[in-house]
């Protein structure tokens, strides 16, 4: 009985999970599979009621649009998914029940772990998108101190999320299209700020629309971080960089929380030191 686990989603056939946990796989020499499955919304309840009864299914990775539809057919769920309202990952405990977890937090944190372990001024990041993955964004910027501008197509939804997630903290809201169109803000030299500019919508994805951002509303030093990883190098990063700015791509996001979700489905820790191996498997 082989163990396997799976990554679930609508449409699905462009997920990199397959080749990333299966290049760690290949690498630990470990006897297990793990693979795509192409589920529907309506089909998500009979999806989780079939794999219950399948002991050589270990969990499943989530992604859209079922980050947060999934949460009502789960027995449990960690404080952190019940905190952002979304999971990622799915995994049978030792007990059969479902547990849901979030590990989209630590994997969006992990490629700016360098620049937040040190101090500054302030913290600012701007925000593109609503959706399940911008919840998870929006919870760990606000752990980590940041003073968020979230943007979306519905002000009224990001004033909602926003509230749900962080109701203390000193946030604002935008419409997208406002980011669309050039400003002549005079932003300071920026000195001891840490800005970020984060795409955490599909907009810029292939088959979607492109997502349209003027980077004169970017403040000196900001780093763009898109969580797009079809295509990699999207037209938000490419823009970026022509002025000026760091850029960091989806695919770190992506690695990142894979790795959490690694340890909970085969109880080995992914070995990361073949990342740049990796990146480079993903990219071919």
């Amino acid at each position: 009985m082989t163990p396997y686990a799976e990554v679930i989603g609508d449409p699905i056939s462009q997920s990199k999970s397959p080749a990333i946990h299966g290049f760690w796989i290949e690498k630990l020499g470990l006897d297990a599979s793990y693979r795509a499955k192409h589920v529907e919304p309506a089909g998500l309840a009979d999806y989780l009621a079939q794999r219950r009864s399948d002991e050589a299914w270990r969990g499943c990775n989530v992604t859209m649009p079922h980050k947060q539809a999934i949460m009502e057919h789960l027995d449990r769920l960690e404080p952190l998914a019940r905190k952002v309202g979304a999971v990622n990952t799915v995994v049978r405990a030792k007990d059969g029940k479902l547990v849901g977890r979030n590990t989209d937090v630590a994997g969006f944190l992990e490629p700016l772990a360098g620049q937040l372990s040190g101090s500054h001024y302030f913290r600012m990041a701007r925000v593109l998108g609503t959706g399940g993955a911008a919840r998870a964004i929006v919870a760990g910027l606000a752990k980590e101190g940041f003073t968020i501008v979230l943007a979306g197509r519905d002000p009224e939804k990001a004033a909602q999320l926003l509230a749900e997630l962080d109701s203390g903290g000193q946030h604002h809201v935008a419409p997208l299209e406002h980011f669309a169109e050039r400003t002549d803000f005079g932003f300071d030299d920026r000195e001891g700020c840490c800005d970020l500019v984060i795409n955490a919508s599909p907009l810029g994805m292939r088959g979607q629309p492109p997502l349209t951002f003027d980077w004169s509303h970017a403040p000196p030093g900001s780093i763009a971080y898109d969580i797009v990883t079809d295509p990699i190098d999207t037209d938000f990063l490419k823009n970026a960089r022509a002025a000026g700015f760091e850029t960091i791509d989806g695919l770190s996001m992506l690695i990142g929380q894979a790795a959490a979700a690694f340890t909970h489905f085969f109880g080995n820790e992914p070995p990361r030191k073949f990342d740049a191996e990796l990146r480079e498997r993903l990219a071919a």
